[in-house]
């Protein structure tokens, strides 16, 4: 079987942006550029962000090879030491899960850009790259020359220099993956195996409409769209307001124990449909998105499920046993987002609703061994009053008199990580200790709040007594 490698480009892939502004900071640093910044940098640097790469600056780009003539090659490196600390912080969270994906699979990853080699080396090597394919100026007596070294390597430029590198490396550029935003990567993408198109500009997104190629942000899972720069999620976050919600009087509490930033995994007891919704309320006052892993029967319901794709849940189908819904969530972990479960799987039925002792099933546990971040605790209380199971939609109009919900979120649960059944039984001991008195007390419920408990609005007695006299004989 022919070796594929994975080719990334920089700017608007691997990067939101363009590295340019980095790029002329550190070189301006190490004194090989005036202080004084050059008339409309910063707007073609604006453009380039918006639009991408067009021919007129990547002209330019070309005769920056004269420019450097006479620099001193150390310091040339020195300044792509300091760009690529800067750039590092710079780089797509996916982006990071996607290489150390290629690189598990056991195939090498190459930066491929225009940027000159002596720049983008020193971030190819943070990153843990096999390869740089980058336009190279030549040196001589610790100089560069003026010339070039190989081919400018961008549009079909591009291609021949990846072709050079994988003959030299026993690599099938055919058998390969490529990731570029830009339409001048045409002749690369349509080389390779896999073409990926990331953040695409306006003519190759056209191309990749035509082509059928996927088309992926690396700032969001997969599945998640962005206008104007905002994904769904986070235009609703102002709103997940506690004050906002007349239909309920919510309080949340600890909100503190939530990172700002990194990965966390947040676990939460299952009452109601409405769950997701109160510890939206939590995520609202930290101002992150939440990725939440919940039932096959969400995502494949009408329009619902279209809503939860697009704030990058989970898909989790328990009929499989399959491990690819942790796997997923690790990544999300990997890139440095919040991941919801609820470690219970399910809302409890009957009278198993109201049992003082949580039962959790094994997922959370194995994600946060997987992962090794934070496990935040949520406590949730009252939220079937709200919408019970029972009912096909919450209820939104109790505005005269609102329940009562609680959100608690907790500090940090101390796990082991080796033994899924121990962490698990920290994990809902943590959340247990989060609710009020009373949930931790027995109680015997009414018929009326049994039957709230199960979808269909009957109580177990009486969906007991129908399936016995369905099974007598000379019954209707």
């Amino acid at each position: 079987m022919s070796q594929g490698a994975a080719f990334f480009d920089l700017d608007r892939t691997l990067i939101s942006g363009a590295s340019g502004p980095v790029i002329s900071a550190a070189l301006r640093a190490v004194g090989l550029l005036s202080e004084r910044r050059i008339p409309g940098e910063d707007l073609v640097f604006s453009i380039f962000n918006r639009f991408g790469e067009n021919r007129p600056s990547m002209l330019l780009t070309r005769q920056a090879v004269r420019l450097a003539k006479g620099w001193d090659t150390e310091a040339a490196r020195e300044a792509g030491a300091i760009a690529g600390a800067e750039l590092d912080g710079l780089v797509q969270p996916y982006a990071r899960v996607l290489i150390e994906q290629h690189q598990a699979d056991g195939r090498p990853v190459v930066l491929a850009t225009t940027t000159p080699r002596h720049l983008v080396e020193p971030l190819a090597e943070r990153l843990g790259f096999d390869g740089v394919v980058a336009t190279t100026y030549a040196e001589a007596d610790g100089r560069f020359t003026g010339a070039l070294v190989g081919p400018f390597v961008w549009g079909a430029g591009k291609l021949e220099g990846v072709r050079t590198w994988a003959e030299a490396n026993g690599v099938e550029v055919e058998a390969s993956t490529a990731y570029s935003d830009s339409y001048y990567d045409l002749p690369l993408l349509s080389a390779v195996a896999e073409p990926v198109v990331v953040n695409p500009d306006p003519r190759l997104r056209v191309q990749a409409l035509a082509r059928r190629w996927p088309v992926l942000r690396l700032d969001v899972p997969a599945g998640v769209p962005k206008f104007l720069g905002i994904e769904p999620q986070e235009a609703l976050l102002p709103w997940a307001r506690p004050e906002l919600a007349l239909f309920a009087r919510i309080t949340v509490e600890g909100t503190e124990h939530i990172p700002r930033h990194g990965a966390a995994i947040l676990c939460g007891n299952h009452r109601s449909y409405f769950d997701p919704l109160a510890i939206g309320m939590a995520i609202g006052e930290v101002g992150r998105p939440v990725r939440f892993l919940g039932k096959k029967e969400v995502f494949d319901a009408p329009v619902v499920g279209d809503l939860v794709r697009a704030a990058g849940g989970i898909r989790v189908d328990r009929g499989t046993g399959s491990d690819e819904p942790l796997r997923e969530a690790a990544s999300v972990l990997e890139a440095g987002e919040l991941v919801a479960i609820m470690p219970q799987g399910t809302i409890p039925r009957g009278r198993a609703f109201f049992d003082p002792d949580l039962k959790g099933r094994w997922g959370a546990a194995k994600l946060a061994a997987m992962a090794h971040v934070p496990v935040i605790p949520v406590g949730l209380w009252g939220t079937e009053k709200v919408w019970p199971r029972n009912a096909k939609v919450p209820n939104l109009l109790n505005v005269l008199d609102p329940p009562e919900v609680l959100v608690r979120v907790g500090a940090p649960i101390e796990l082991g990580y080796d033994d899924p059944d121990a962490d698990t039984t920290a994990i809902m001991a943590a959340i247990t200790e989060l609710l009020p008195p009373e949930a931790r007390e027995w109680r015997q419920p009414t018929p009326e709040e049994l039957a709230r408990t199960m979808p269909s609005g009957a109580t177990p007695e009486a969906i007991s007594a129908e399936h016995e006299a369905a099974r007598r004989p000379g019954t209707d």
